[in-house]
């Protein structure tokens, strides 16, 4: 009968040695995972916040002051002369922005703030915004002109007033302006705002 040799010291070590080796291997492994799946989740939160669209910038003498208009918090309010859309088949307007979302950081509970967006024509013809509104009472938004010819601009300001509830110290509030118009493409644009309001 064959008898095994004991082992020595050194020889004990290594054979324990390799056999944790692979489980700290697989904590390793673990961990990297944990850490990609964090650094994802951060940036997909971060993206949230952040304009689809990349920020375009025009010129001044493009700008077109003409008939205003100040969109509210009412849906249901009466609409500009209704323009129809063009024949389909003709150049037709095309509605572009500046960008669609912006996010004012950290505001104080009573604190008045305005951002300003530009609504460009890229199209062929002259682009008509019928009606505009908000999503909630606590926010307008004053229009240069409701008529942009091909290749100009009109500025919309919003106006986002953090006191206006008065019960949303705290928290981070969203606010939008939806623009109809009569790009048969993008008829209904949407414009985003958001605000964290500081505490009391």
């Amino acid at each position: 009968m064959n008898k095994t040799a004991p082992l020595n010291r050194h020889e004990t070590r290594e054979r324990m040695h390799k056999r944790h080796k692979h489980p700290k291997n697989i904590q390793i492994t673990i961990v990297a995972t944990g850490l990609l799946l964090v650094a994802a989740s951060i940036f997909w939160l971060v993206s949230q916040n952040k304009s689809s669209i990349a920020t375009r910038t025009y010129k001044t003498e493009d700008v077109v002051y003409g008939q205003t208009l100040r969109a509210t918090h009412e849906m249901d309010g009466p609409k500009l002369n209704q323009i129809p859309f063009l024949p389909k088949d003709g150049p037709q307007p095309q509605i572009t922005l500046s960008e669609d979302f912006y996010d004012f950081g950290v505001i104080g509970p009573k604190d008045l703030v305005t951002y300003q967006f530009a609504i460009f024509n890229e199209g062929q013809e002259p682009l008509t915004i019928s009606r505009a509104y908000t999503t909630c009472g606590c926010t307008v938004a004053d229009f240069t002109t409701t008529l942009i010819p091909p290749g100009k601009v009109s500025l919309m300001t919003l106006i986002f007033d953090a006191g206006y509830h008065g019960d949303v110290a705290g928290q981070t509030v969203r606010r939008g302006v939806i623009i109809e118009n009569n790009d048969p493409n993008n008829p209904q644009m949407e414009i985003w705002i958001q605000a964290t309001i500081a505490n009391k």
